[in-house]
């Protein structure tokens, strides 16, 4: 008989369970949540405190039947899911639906799958957390009684589909202020001056910044300003005033907690936050190691503690003593600090074991594996390796009355960067160090030339998967095991969109969030949404009770609600007067909303229908380097009826337009087409010739014209997939996939 039945989340964890455990234990997946509220209606009594009706999630029956049948064979049941208030309430229902008084039940936590953590945890098992099921619960509550009761609100006065949600609609609403701070931004001018200097003796020139005029900070306004100091310091002499000489110490990073994981993938890798815990979730559960078997190569990627183990602390320090030497091994061990409220006993995402080093397993793993382990143990190496050291120095440069200052610095010790230096957000912004030639104080320095140069102040800048995830957690909006969730969410829901890879909000994600911030000003506040997390904190801590916090919630929340069915705008019904004439019969044309946003339409409707699109949308329109043919301006992608196309800017001067070009020549044989995008009658995007009927070639799949590395066809093809971008050859029979 065995010694009893282990339930995961994953059909990869059992493979690997089954592994260290042999035959001595039954294992089986859950795949997943077993029970949840049901679709299609509240399924939260409101009357009774909250209590939520939990139905079998669909295709879920034949798994609770196996985990029955499968329970009945033993006495001890061991419930595995993954260490987080949603691995707990998975084990809670599994245990509610195959537990028995007969039944020793008990709840194990794999912050690793190795075989000494998952035979370690079998031997020391726990109790089911009632505290961190409540507040899993609570927040599903919250969830449901936001989604599904904002929701029809919008269906009401917007369009029917769309979705609010407690988390997902601030998160929209972070990016539409930053949107229309950046709309809003005054740019202002101003001038730098540098000067071109070097030695006497020297042949090496170097750069030197205005920072000082008349003993005052620098400060050029206009091109009026800069140029009369620079025709006042053509002719004077330059001399080094001061030398300033220091060391400076760049500090490691820590290990790896989920958003900081999510953020280095998106700027090393390009990995979109949901595919990095995709691969992640794979490295965690298990990989063929060959004839090692399954593996989990790292912990638990779920965490927002920096916490490492003593044991893995002193293995990775023996690895950096035999492979760099005594002196990148620090005295003691680099310590660090979890933000407050962290979950401390989680530790931060590592590899498993410093045994398996990228280079010895590198066959075993794809490119995108490969590439996200080797990053999780280089920062994880690093985090244990002393801090760089450089020497920084600053001249002072006396010119008459000016001062100009250059600086530079030069590595004197490696350090952890010898292995790790992590990403940049807007490297655009920064500027290069370079190492001064040697100077001395006093020294007669000779002009090579004076450079002003015009500046203007920049906007905040949009953010990027990183960027905001980083503000998301700064904010206390979500948790590690949110943010990928949430940042997919407003993706699919069309209240943002991606370009260049910075979010942009959509003419729709702007009137949903205007709505929802008028008619709700506290549920989708950014303080107040931080503060729920933090009470949803305190629910799993034992510091507060879940009902009670349901119930603060909700008082307020119901009367904005029943405010909103009657007091929210109707943008579906509206209509917005414009100064614009119909082109058809002279009326007044009014701005309405229909399914593809803001449009105009003819005041004499229904008596005259014509319609046409918002001038100026500028969602509706980007910017790009072609130019027009007929009147040379330049010409902007365009959103329309039936989909994408590049219009003139000089509209409604200049009404030329053109489809869609994909920068793709057409490769049946003879053609000379090129390839574009259009639509069909229902919507759905595809690419053609433009020698269209007399070449009938077409894709479903975007062309881009990138040649394929195994066979050479000049073109492959591109698709967005759940997890990130695909390609593709056209070719079959070569077969060349490689995945983004």
């Amino acid at each position: 008989m065995p010694k009893g039945l282990v339930v995961v989340e994953s059909p990869a964890k059992v493979k690997t369970l089954e592994k260290f455990l042999g035959g001595d234990y039954v294992v089986k997946a859950s795949v997943g949540h077993i029970k949840d509220l049901p679709e299609g209606e509240l399924g939260v009594d409101l009357e009774k405190d909250f209590q939520p009706r939990y139905v079998t999630i669909s295709g879920k029956g034949k798994v609770i039947r196996e985990l029955k049948k499968a329970s009945k064979e033993v006495k001890n049941i061991y419930l595995g899911p993954d260490p987080d208030r949603e691995g707990e309430a998975i084990a809670w229902h599994i245990a509610e639906e195959i537990g028995d008084g007969n039944k020793n039940i008990y709840r194990v936590l794999f912050n690793e799958i190795t075989k000494k953590a998952v035979l370690d945890a079998l031997r020391r098992p726990g109790k089911l957390q009632q505290s961190k099921y409540e507040a899993q619960q609570a927040r599903r509550i919250l969830d449901r009684l936001v989604g599904y009761q904002v929701s029809p609100i919008l269906w009401e006065k917007v369009r029917r589909g769309l979705s609010a949600g407690r988390v997902q609609s601030v998160a929209v609403r972070i990016i539409c202020d930053r949107e229309r701070e950046i709309q809003n931004f005054v740019s202002e001018e101003y001038w730098s001056l540098t000067a071109k200097l070097k030695g006497k003796d020297s042949s090496v020139s170097f750069d030197a910044k205005l920072t000082k005029w008349k003993g005052k900070k620098a400060k050029m306004a206009r091109e009026a300003d800069v140029l009369a100091i620079q025709k006042a310091l053509e002719t004077v002499p330059y001399s080094v005033l001061k030398i300033i000489q220091q060391e400076k110490q760049r500090h490691p990073f820590p290990p790896f907690i989920t958003s900081r994981l999510q953020q280095e993938a998106f700027r090393k890798l390009s990995f979109p936050a949901q595919k990095t815990m995709w691969i992640a979730q794979k490295l965690y559960e298990g990989i063929d190691l060959g004839e090692m078997g399954m593996v989990g190569l790292i912990t638990y990627m779920r965490t927002d503690s920096v916490r490492i183990s003593a044991e893995a602390i002193h293995q990775v320090r023996g690895w950096i003593k035999d492979h760099f030497g005594d002196s990148y091994l620090p005295p003691k061990p680099n310590v660090y600090k979890s933000r407050r409220g962290a979950q401390e006993a989680h530790e931060a995402i590592r590899p498993t074991s410093i045994e398996f080093e990228p280079d010895k397993i590198k066959t075993f793993l794809d490119e995108d594996q490969r590439a996200l382990y080797k990053l999780i143990w280089d920062r994880f190496v690093a985090s244990q390796m002393p801090s760089a050291i450089f020497l920084q120095t600053t001249a002072e440069i006396k010119a008459d009355d000016a001062i100009f200052t250059a600086t530079g610095s030069v590595p004197v010790f490696q350090g952890f960067m010898a292995l790790y230096m992590e990403g940049e957000d807007n490297r655009e912004n920064g500027e290069q160090e370079n190492a001064l030639p040697p100077l001395s104080e006093g020294e007669i320095l000779e002009l090579l030339g004076l450079t002003p140069k015009q500046h203007f102040t920049q906007p905040p800048y949009r953010f990027s998967e990183a960027t905001l995830i980083r503000e998301l957690e700064e904010q206390g909006i979500g948790r590690p095991s949110t943010y990928a969730t949430i940042l997919s969410t407003i993706k699919e829901k069309g209240y943002v969109h991606l370009e260049k890879r910075k979010f942009f909000p959509t003419e729709l994600g702007l009137v949903v969030n205007d709505l929802l911030v008028v008619s709700f000003p506290d549920i989708f506040d950014i303080e107040f949404t931080a503060q729920m997390e933090e009470n949803l904190d305190k629910i799993e801590e034992g510091r507060r009770d879940w009902i009670e916090t349901l119930k603060e919630f909700y008082l307020p929340f119901e009367k904005d609600l029943e405010m909103a069915r009657v007091s929210m705008r109707d943008v579906k019904r509206e209509q917005i007067p414009t100064d614009a004439t119909c082109e058809r019969c002279g009326s007044k044309m009014v701005k309405r909303w229909g399914k593809r946003g803001y449009f105009l339409a003819c005041s004499s409707y229904p008596k005259c229908r014509y319609t046409r699109e918002v001038e100026g949308n500028e969602e509706n329109q980007v910017e790009t380097d072609a130019k027009c043919a007929k009147c040379g301006s330049s010409m902007v992608v365009k959103k329309g009826k039936f989909g994408r196309f590049l219009a003139c800017s000089n509209y409604p001067a200049c009404k030329f337009t053109q489809s869609l070009d994909t920068g793709v020549q057409c490769p049946q044989e003879g053609c000379g087409g090129i390839l574009v995008e259009r639509r069909t009658r229902k919507g759905r995007t595809f690419y053609s010739c433009t020698k269209y009927p007399d070449c009938t070639y077409a894709l479903w799949d975007k062309p881009i014209p990138e040649k394929c590395p195994q066979c050479g066809f000049p073109f492959l093809l591109e698709k967005q997939g759940k997890g990130g971008t695909n390609k593709r050859c056209p070719q079959k029979e070569c077969g060349y996939r490689s995945s983004e």
